[in-house]
């Protein structure tokens, strides 16, 4: 491998992980409130309508930025934060009610109310305009592996200039609809991580993507070899990989491990992915 000088190659595969939150409903630890009663959260005004996967998004970024139980967003739009949410079956049920209403009725059958949440892009497009986030906005729905994906996207965006800071947020439902399609039971839940572009001496963990053979191993591992989330949880999907960060950032953070690998961890599998904490991380807290 060419050798490369360390603030380069920082620059090239290093982020800063400056929030995070597990949001999962009958999980012990990270018990959040499920869907329907998401006005816990975040106050009842505006949820009228809104999907499970996107209340439980919210949810997740709510809690990842440090808010207060049914406290907004204020002040001017933000826009240089990016988002890029994560989710494959989150607006499914709704897409088969208004198709069945269509076919059933016609398209004035179907509710001005319903019409917006078919959108695929609905949970990314959601959390941007709750909270005021004027940056790129993007949904990602490329399997069990659009967490990963979704983690490439942020650093794309922040290494690009395109965004000062990304909030990728993960959130899957658990209806009739979207277990059928997905061929199982799903396991309803949201995460988020907020990165930023790395800088030194920051005071916050760090998301280290790096080749393998520049990764130092990690003290824990989430995944496959130490604690795989599906096994112990169940299936998150398409936020699998978003709840995945953010367990790592929960462990070597607040839990003190220092490093967290994060997936298998073989020559062929791709860039080795972990959180580590800097020396003053300790000032950051879980949420």
């Amino acid at each position: 491998m060419t050798a490369r000088e360390p603030g380069v190659r920082a620059r090239e595969t290093r982020l800063l992980l400056t929030g995070w939150s597990l949001h999962l409903p009958g999980v012990a630890g990270f018990d959040g409130a499920p869907p329907e009663k998401a006005a816990t959260v975040l106050g009842r005004k505006g949820l009228l309508y809104k999907e499970p996967s996107t209340r439980l998004a919210l949810c997740a970024v709510h809690r990842a930025l440090g808010f207060e139980p049914g406290q907004r967003a204020t002040g001017p739009i933000e826009t240089g934060t990016a988002v890029v949410a994560c989710s494959n079956l989150g607006n499914v049920e709704t897409v088969a009610k208004v198709a069945r209403a269509v076919e059933a009725e016609g398209g004035r059958a179907v509710s001005v109310l319903d019409a917006p949440n078919v959108s695929p892009n609905v949970v990314a497009s959601t959390v941007a305009l709750w909270f005021g986030f004027g940056g790129p906005n993007l949904m990602l729905c490329s399997g069990s592996t659009a967490g990963l994906a979704g983690l490439r996207m942020a650093s794309l965006l922040l290494r690009s200039g395109r965004a000062t800071r990304v909030v990728l947020v993960g959130a899957e439902p658990e209806d009739e609809i979207a277990s059928i399609l997905h061929d199982g039971p799903l396991r309803a839940g949201s995460a988020c991580v907020i990165l930023e572009p790395w800088r030194e001496n920051s005071g916050h963990a760090v998301v280290d993507v790096e080749p393998w053979e520049a990764a130092p191993l990690p003290r824990r591992t989430v995944g496959p070899g130490g604690f795989d989330v599906k096994e112990q949880w169940g299936d998150f999907y398409g936020a699998h990989g978003v709840v995945e960060l953010a367990l790592a950032a929960h462990l070597a953070v607040a839990e003190g491990e220092g490093r967290v690998g994060i997936g298998p961890r073989r020559p062929d599998d791709g860039p080795a992915v972990s959180v580590a904490v800097t020396d003053h991380s300790d000032e950051m807290g879980s949420r």
